[in-house]
């Protein structure tokens, strides 16, 4: 009890410079009204000043429905944690949240849009550009622009100050309709998340059977069969997992791996399916992976794994919980694993005696359009009867040390504040778990190398995974991506009617490859269907948005 008192003293304490930014950018003279936190100057209605901006606190409490997406230990109502609970203190604001396991999100706001029961705003929404500009069409999303300039000035000044972020959020049509959220670390290949497929070894077993760190795909697989037969956490059962990933996910997928074939293969990007799957840039050419001799050469050779038992069959079904259940057994049972970062899976004690396997030799590392910021954040729906009200609570989360807390943790549970005020990490056992628990949601906020002033929000581990990035995968990494653009309408409709089938197509047979190994005798008729299914009108779609992109930056 003591431990939760105190949490919310150190919360009340920085909070107080904090919130300032949410009273619709009108400074409360130094007078009792102020004090007791009354909005500066007359307002009208709920709480609109003289000037048309929201203050804070409003007169009369509103409510707002917001659906949100959150991690699966985070706790399923958002106005439990500490700082959505202060905002409602100062803003009079209340939140009457849904929030859905990240996991199901997607099929559970389809349902909902489906249905007609709109909330006030997604929290975010992760709609892909085909389905903003969809929405946006039948009128279910609104546009922000007028919201932003009007009610949002801490989110007006990023995006005054930061052009190509707001270019990036921009549709077809000029309009915005999504909330930017990210966080920079990096630029380029050097961007924290170029490459999220970091492939770990148990060095202890290595250690314990004599074997060397593999620099060849042929010495890894020689490794992995060690593993497997020879017993390495010596616990006299034939228990050992040489290798665990989790297939098809934005973080720990094989496809990494293709990239010792030559053809590295991209999956599931949650942050914009639009377009990123199996996509690779050779020479300003557009490649779909699947189509490449690489792949063919990828999938057969994999597949022996499978045949012998190297990987965890459990790959094609875990989810966060199961797979970091998997390093945290009573005795280690794992060799290897495919993720972001070691210690989310087998522990920081664990962790210890793990090491990032480097690239093997002729490998071709992935350049993934990934981290950095995304276009996937808040929308605002039709049915919201207060969007100003809405906007002005939302700016709240792009106060530098507000969007810190919100994608992080709170201050005095992930971070401190020093004598000038400024925002710095904690040091917390086991980040990466401890963040979903912690932070209110990554779905919105933006933290820029501008605000490491007020914030310094790049915490050890990303500072060192750019670090092992830069020094051990960037000098093999592809030289081009597929950037983050925003398609044409008629580019969108046909993407939105080619990929989906497309995609599912190629991951089921990438599995069944793995599984079964027919990859030899399926390929002729896999390339035909692909042909059939509209491949070719799909890659003139990327290949377009590629060539305007490149001639923009001339």
């Amino acid at each position: 009890m003591k431990k939760r008192t105190a949490l919310f003293l150190s919360m009340a304490i920085g909070m107080t410079m904090t919130l300032a930014a949410c009273s619709g950018g009108n400074e409360q003279p130094n007078d009792a009204s102020a004090e007791a936190g009354e909005p500066a100057g007359e307002t009208k209605g709920e709480g609109t000043s003289e000037t048309g901006a929201v203050a804070f606190p409003l007169k009369e409490r509103v409510t707002l429905k917001a659906v949100a997406h959150r991690p699966p230990l985070a706790p399923s109502d958002f106005n439990e944690q500490p700082l959505i609970k202060e905002l409602e203190a100062k803003t009079n604001v209340h939140i009457d949240w849904e929030t859905i396991v990240e996991t199901d999100y997607l099929e559970k706001r389809n349902l909902l849009l489906a249905s007609g029961t709109l909330p006030d705003f997604f929290f975010s929404g992760r709609f892909s550009d085909s389905e903003l500009v969809r929405y946006s069409k039948d009128g279910i999303l609104i546009p922000l622009d007028d919201l932003i300039e009007n009610h949002m000035p801490n989110l007006k000044a990023i995006l005054d100050a930061r052009p190509d972020i707001k270019a990036s959020l921009t549709a077809p049509d000029g309009h915005i309709y999504t909330l930017p959220q990210g966080e920079e670390f990096g630029s380029g290949q050097e961007e924290i998340g170029a490459n999220p497929d970091f492939l770990y070894l148990n060095k202890a077993w290595l250690d314990k059977l004599g074997l060397a760190m593999p620099k060849t795909i042929d010495e890894y697989t020689e490794v992995l069969r060690a593993f497997k037969t020879r017993d390495p956490n010596g616990n006299g059962k034939a228990d050992e997992i040489p290798l665990t990933y989790i297939d098809n996910f934005w973080t720990g997928d094989i496809g990494v791996l293709f990239g010792a074939f030559g053809v590295p293969d991209k999956t599931y990007r949650p942050s914009n399916p639009t377009y990123i799957d199996h996509l690779n840039v050779v020479d300003g050419k557009v490649q779909f992976a699947p189509q490449q001799e690489g792949y063919k050469k990828a999938a057969a050779y994999l597949h022996q794994w499978f045949a012998e038992g190297l990987v965890d069959l459990d790959a094609f079904t875990h989810d966060y919980d199961t797979y970091f259940a998997r390093g945290k057994t009573e005795d280690e049972t794992i060799g290897s694993l495919i993720w972001w970062d070691k210690n989310d899976v087998v522990g920081p004690e664990r962790g210890e005696h793990w090491v990032l396997v480097p690239p093997f030799e002729g490998m071709v590392v992935k350049w993934n359009n990934g981290g950095g910021f995304g276009r996937d954040g808040v929308t605002i729906t039709k049915d919201n009867k207060h969007p100003e009200v809405t906007a002005a609570w939302l700016d709240c989360f792009y106060e530098p040390t507000m969007a810190a807390q919100a994608r992080f943790g709170p201050i005095g549970v992930w971070f401190e504040q020093d004598a000038s005020g400024k925002l710095v990490p904690k040091t917390v056992e086991n980040p990466g778990e401890f963040r979903q628990s912690s932070a209110v949601t990554n779905g919105i906020g933006l933290l820029l190398y501008d605000h490491l002033d007020q914030v310094d929000y790049i915490e050890p581990r990303a500072a060192q995974r750019i670090k092992d990035s830069v020094e051990m995968y960037v000098p093999q990494m592809e030289d081009e991506r597929y950037p983050n653009i925003f398609f044409l309408d008629d580019e969108l409709r046909t993407i939105d009617r080619l990929k989906p089938d497309i995609s599912a197509y190629v991951n089921k047979m990438r599995a069944q490859w793995l599984l079964e190994g027919t990859v030899e005798a399926d390929w002729a008729n896999f390339q035909e269907t692909l042909k059939k299914m509209g491949i070719e009108e799909l890659l003139a779609v990327y290949q377009a948005g590629y060539d305007r992109y490149l001639q923009a930056q001339k």
